[in-house]
């Protein structure tokens, strides 16, 4: 017996030969010893778009390579991205080029941050002078920026055809694009003076939205050059799958408004706004609202709600309420009062506009723009405090700041981004006789994974 010396095997190991692990080992590395059936592809998917937040899909993502194959899959990513908005990351400035992005406690904080130390806002990486170039728009993560021709220097200030380049400051990739042919210029006739140093106005418009469309198109934009002439309105479209230039609409104001008489001299339509693939233009002095759809890139007149009616020097702002309804905040001068009014068909001259509610606030304010579902305020310094960006969202109505700022200006671009992480490196051609090739698939928000 040698004092209980003698050792006596364990249950549990009965019949297991000698350098068989110990129990507790083999117990933590059971899941290793069973086969487990793989999660079909199509089911992952299905889980992963049901994800509430681009940043969880990135967690999700980092899991395992079979994991990372479904988030990162073409097919999947457009279908992720139609059920959720890139985040709002903060404000881009046209002329100093500052980036302003979203601060603590705000959600998109961390991503934020990211992207300002990540991407090249005072865009370096555009062709020389690029001091030259200044913010026009932004969109799905791209932005669009002119400059005057360096050809003709000495017009710099009455620009009329500017140069036009498309870029991604995030992977510091852009796209020149080709000048407006000839025999598109030659129909444009006495512009009239739009807005500093520019007789034309240019913008982003969004990728196509059908649910059959190509990777190739699901990833294409537009850029739209418009003009107000003395005699009608003129506007071409850049379409990045084609690589060309097209005349949208050269229509004149006696069609558009019949019975007007043209002002000769100044534009009759300013303060652009976006919702649903529709542009917007006001004007508080005629009533009237100026349409652009861009999916059939076409130009109607439309009426404002009753609340915008009669109101000079108002602040108007267009949102998306939801199930493709536009909605619209007034704000009358002067006063405090937001009315918001929401319209029951979407684009096109028809439609009728449904009151809402009207929302006051304890502050002096400015509009400042909208991105989807929020709209963007901008409350002036004080010697006790700084300037401060506050977003409402139309859904649930609750004022939230961005961030406090005293160096932000009210008339920024909104920027949104997915995040790059979550997205794979696709090409982009820098001449367009090469071809347009995709840009970047956007990205930038959400807190990047570790």
């Amino acid at each position: 017996m040698d004092g209980g010396a003698e050792t006596r095997p364990e249950p549990a190991i009965l019949g297991q030969r000698r350098e068989s692990p110990p129990p507790l080992l083999r117990e933590r590395h059971g899941l290793q010893e069973t086969t487990a059936l793989p999660i079909p592809g199509e089911i992952l998917a299905e889980i992963f778009l049901r994800l509430p937040t681009p940043t969880d899909l990135i967690r999700a993502s980092a899991a395992c390579v079979s994991f990372r194959r479904v988030a990162t899959g073409g097919s999947f990513l457009r279908r992720f991205r139609k059920l959720h908005t890139p985040p709002f990351l903060g404000f881009l400035e046209r002329e100093r080029k500052l980036f302003h992005p979203a601060a603590p406690p705000h959600p998109s904080a961390p991503g934020a941050s990211a992207a300002a130390l990540v991407a090249d806002f005072s865009f370096s990486f555009l062709p020389a002078p690029a001091s030259d170039w200044l913010v026009q728009d932004t969109r799905d993560g791209r932005v669009l920026l002119d400059r005057a021709p360096q050809h003709d220097l000495e017009n710099r200030y009455e620009v009329v055809f500017p140069e036009l380049v498309v870029c991604d400051p995030l992977h510091r990739r852009y796209l020149l694009l080709p000048p407006i042919p000839p025999h598109l210029t030659a129909t444009v006739l006495r512009p009239v003076w739009i807005k500093r140093h520019r007789y034309c106005e240019t913008f982003l418009a969004p990728a196509a939205g059908d649910e059959e469309v190509s990777a190739a198109e699901e990833m294409s934009f537009s850029v739209v050059w418009m003009a107000h002439c003395s005699d009608k309105l003129s506007a071409f479209a850049f379409s990045s799958t084609t690589g060309q230039w097209r005349s949208i609409s050269s229509q004149s104001w006696s069609d558009l408004l019949p019975g007007l008489q043209w002002l000769k001299g100044m534009a009759l339509f300013s303060w652009r706004q976006y919702a649903y693939g529709c542009f917007y233009w006001v004007t508080d002095w005629r009533e009237l609202l100026l349409v652009l759809d861009t999916r059939r890139m076409e130009v109607s007149i439309a009426e404002p709600p009753p609340e915008a009616i009669g109101l000079a020097g108002v602040d108007i702002a267009f949102v998306e309420a939801g199930e493709g309804r536009p909605g619209m905040f007034v704000r009358p001068s002067y006063r405090n009062d937001l009315k918001y009014s929401v319209r029951q068909h979407n684009c096109g001259s028809s439609g009728q506009w449904q009151f809402q509610r009207t929302i006051s606030l304890d502050f002096d304010f400015l509009v400042m723009g909208s991105e989807g579902r929020h709209l963007f305020l901008f409350q002036w310094g004080s010697p006790t405090r700084d300037a401060s960006c506050f977003s409402l969202d139309v859904e649930t109505f609750q004022l939230e700041r961005v961030f406090v700022s005293d160096s932000c200006r009210p008339s920024g671009h909104t920027y949104s981004n997915f995040p790059p992480s979550l997205l794979s490196t696709p090409r982009i051609s820098t001449g367009v006789e090469e071809g347009v090739e995709e840009m970047l698939e956007q990205g930038c928000a959400a807190s990047s994974s570790a």
